[in-house]
């Protein structure tokens, strides 16, 4: 099963462009790898070499190798990818920028067990026991 895994909020805690706390993804995503699936990192995360314009004034684009950074926690902990923003097989089929899983753990998805301590986030983020647990009853682990 390919399995779109979104990273700050989700993998860590937010703290972009920092990478952010470990939450305790690394042993399910660990887990899900050694059972057969294949994880594919999607995150807004992106690598900027210079300013950009925009048009929004809340916004603050800071050069930066941020997604090479998400990429790097994965490395570094020992978890493959089997792609970063879009799923390699499906080139044969579509077109479409969107990645294609069969499911999705997001920080910001509907119904996606979250939680927060406040001792190292002020922002809530995947409940990775939770989420253990509801790949386990599914049988995807």
């Amino acid at each position: 099963m390919y399995i779109n895994i979104d990273f700050d909020g989700t993998c860590t805690t937010h703290a972009f462009p920092l990478v952010g706390k470990d939450i305790g993804a690394q042993k399910v995503l660990k887990r899900l790898v050694a059972k057969g699936h294949k994880l594919i990192l999607f995150t807004m995360r992106s690598d900027k070499k210079g300013k950009m314009a925009t048009t929004n004034p809340d916004i603050v684009v800071i050069p930066g190798q941020y997604l090479t950074d998400a990429v790097n926690w994965f490395k570094d902990n020992d978890i493959p990818l089997a792609g970063i923003q879009s799923n390699p097989d499906q080139k044969n089929w579509t077109d479409s920028p969107k990645s294609y899983a069969e499911l999705m753990i997001d920080d910001s998805a509907l119904g996606c067990p979250l939680t927060c301590n406040t001792k190292i986030s002020n922002r809530h983020y995947v409940d990775w026991n939770r989420v253990e647990k509801w790949l386990e009853n599914e049988e995807i682990l």
